[in-house]
């Protein structure tokens, strides 16, 4: 069965100059926040250009056998439902311990009012949560993989034809 997600790959694929080098797969798909609410939000933020980095645990990656992205991945950004909002490519990624994170790259998060301060807390909570599902530890030096990433594609999803 085509997903919705699969649809809109391909209707990216189609939006690029015939000349372009076409990308033979994304990375994933996911949706930002810990909600649908949040994700929807968080959507709009990026699609907006607010939100332009992301943070998550290295230590996810390695509990789930997930390699990290890298810059020149491709991701879909859906609104908490499956349904996509955007495309993003990555830009740069940095494996960074949690409390050297910056205010640059706080900011560049998007969410809130966006100081180093809001996004700790934020961050603070995720990481909390994460490390109980996977086993392990929270620790100021949990080390995060943040990333840096940009809108490639944001056309609405069209409908089906028959």
């Amino acid at each position: 069965m085509i997903t919705n997600v699969d649809r809109y790959w391909a209707q990216f694929l189609e939006s690029l100059p015939p000349t372009s080098e076409r990308p033979q797969q994304y990375y994933e798909t996911f949706y930002f926040g810990v909600s649908k609410e949040s994700a929807r939000l968080i959507a709009a933020l990026v699609v907006d250009g607010i939100k332009t980095a992301t943070g998550s645990l290295q230590w996810v990656y390695e509990a789930e056998g997930k390699p990290i992205p890298k810059p020149g991945d491709y991701s879909i950004v859906t609104n908490g439902e499956g349904e996509p909002v955007c495309i993003i490519q990555d830009t740069e990624v940095n494996i960074i311990p949690f409390d050297e994170v910056d205010e640059t790259f706080a900011w560049d998060g998007g969410e809130e009012d966006r100081t180093l301060e809001s996004w700790r807390r934020i961050y603070r909570d995720y990481i909390v949560s994460e490390c109980a599902r996977i086993r392990r530890e929270p620790a100021l030096k949990t080390p995060l993989v943040c990333e840096r990433f940009r809108v490639v594609y944001q056309e609405p999803l069209k409908p089906e034809e028959h």
